[in-house]
C-alpha cells in the first residue's frame, strides 16, 4: 500500500507527540511493506505566526493532495487571554473541517485495565467500558450566526442543523452499531431547544432502517450525569457538535486523561486524526506530554481511512504492553507508580516502538 500523509503539528506540545505518531507509521510501513510518505505543513498559532492566517493556503492545498492527516494540537494561551481577537488558532481548525467535508468526529473511549486506577472514578464503574463517540462536526453553534450589538453588552450564537447534517452522520452511527454492541444512545435537549427536536426527529427516521439497534433517546444534562454514574451503559453515542465536545472531554475521565484519547474527523474524503487533547503550552517542551493519544490515532487512520485492522490491533497491542509492564507517563501516573517506570514523551514513544 502506498499512501501519502500530511503531518500538521500545530501548536505546544503538537510537534512532540505527532514526532512520535509518525514514528510508529514509519515501524509499520516497514514492517509490513506499506510506503508511507510525509509531507508537513503548519496551522493554529503557527500559521498565524507565520503567514497571518490560521490555516494557510499552502496547508489547505497539502492536506486536499493526502490520503490522511495526522495533527498535533492547537492553541495558545494568548488568545485565551483576548477573547476579543479576531484571528484565533481555532479559526485554522474550524475552516479544514469545512473545506474537507468532515462531518463526523469518532472518539472511541478505550479503557485499558492497567489505568482503572488513574481515573478520578471507581474502578468498579468503569471496568468494561467501551464507548464509541459520534459528533457531528460541521454545524450547530460553532458555525452559526455570531452577533454582537452595537454596545457590546448582547451576543448571540445561532444553533442550526439542517436535516442532511443530521441523516449523514446519523447512518454512520447506526452502520458502527450494526457492528458493535447494537445499542445507539442519540443524546440532545429536544424538551427545550428546536434544533434538538428536529435532530430526535430525523435520528427516528433513520432508525426504522436499523431495528435490529436499539435505539434511546437521553437529554443532554441525563447523558452527563450517566456518563459518570454507569458508563457501562453506553455503546455507541451519536450527539451534535456542543455537546459532543463537552461529553467527550468528561469521558476523558474515562480512560484516565485527555492524553489516552485519540479521535476521527471523517466524510467522504481525506480523514483527519488527532488526540482530544489541547496544545497545553504549560508543558511544552518539557518532555512531558504523553505521545500515547497521537499513537493511537495513527492506529484509528491505519483502520478507518486504509483498513488495515490488524496493523491497529498491534499497535494498540504494543500500548497495551508498555502499560502492563508498568510504565507511565506522569498524566497517567499514580501513588503506586514505579517512579523509575514514570517515563518522558521520548522514552514513552520509544517503549512503543520496542513492543512494536
Amino acid at each position: 500500500m502506498k499512501k501519502h500523509i500530511l503531518v500538521i503539528p500545530g501548536d505546544g506540545i503538537g510537534p512532540e507527540v505527532t514526532t512520535w505518531g509518525k514514528a510508529v507509521l514509519e515501524k509499520i510501513g516497514q514492517d509490513f511493506g506499506h510506503e508511507f510518505t510525509f509531507d508537513e505543513a503548519l496551522m493554529g498559532h503557527a500559521g498565524i505566526e507565520a503567514t497571518g492566517n490560521p490555516l494557510p493556503d499552502e496547508t489547505l492545498a497539502k492536506a486536499k493532495a493526502s490520503d490522511a492527516i495526522l495533527f498535533g494540537a492547537i492553541g495558545h494561551i494568548k488568545y485565551d487571554n483576548d477573547p476579543s481577537a479576531k484571528v484565533r488558532p481555532e479559526q485554522g481548525l474550524l475552516k479544514i473541517r469545512k473545506e474537507l467535508g468532515l462531518y463526523a468526529n469518532l472518539r472511541p473511549i478505550m479503557l485499558f485495565d492497567e489505568l482503572l486506577d488513574a481515573s478520578s472514578l471507581k474502578p468498579e464503574i468503569l471496568k468494561g467500558t467501551d464507548i464509541l463517540f459520534f459528533r457531528e462536526l460541521t454545524g450547530d453553534v460553532y458555525f452559526g450566526e455570531k452577533k454582537r450589538s452595537e454596545d457590546r453588552n448582547t451576543a448571540s450564537d445561532l444553533m442550526i442543523y439542517s436535516r442532511y447534517e443530521v441523516e449523514r452522520i446519523a447512518i454512520k452511527a447506526y452502520e458502527a452499531a450494526m457492528v458493535r454492541g447494537k445499542r445507539l444512545c442519540s443524546v440532545d435537549k429536544a424538551n427545550v431547544l428546536e434544533a434538538s427536536r428536529l435532530w430526535r426527529e430525523v435520528v427516528q427516521e433513520i432508525a426504522k432502517n436499523y431495528p435490529e439497534v436499539e435505539t434511546e433517546h437521553m437529554f443532554i444534562d441525563n447523558a452527563a450525569m450517566q456518563l459518570v454514574k454507569n458508563p457501562k451503559k453506553f455503546d455507541v453515542v451519536l450527539t451534535a457538535n456542543l455537546f459532543g465536545d463537552i461529553l467527550t472531554d468528561e469521558a476523558s475521565q474515562i480512560a484516565g486523561s485527555m492524553g489516552m484519547l485519540a479521535s476521527a474527523s471523517i466524510g467522504d474524503g481525506t480523514g483527519f486524526f488527532e488526540p482530544i487533547h489541547g496544545s497545553a503550552h504549560d508543558i511544552a517542551g518539557m518532555d512531558k506530554a504523553n505521545p500515547l493519544a497521537s499513537i493511537l490515532s495513527v492506529a484509528l487512520m491505519l483502520e478507518i481511512s486504509f483498513g488495515l485492522k490488524d496493523e491497529a490491533r498491534l499497535i494498540t497491542s504494543a500500548i497495551d504492553k508498555a502499560l502492563k509492564e508498568g510504565y507511565r507517563t506522569g498524566d497517567i501516573a499514580d501513588a503506586n507508580t514505579d517512579k523509575a517506570k514514570i517515563l518522558g514523551t521520548k522514552a514513552m514513544g520509544q517503549k512503543v516502538l520496542e513492543y512494536l
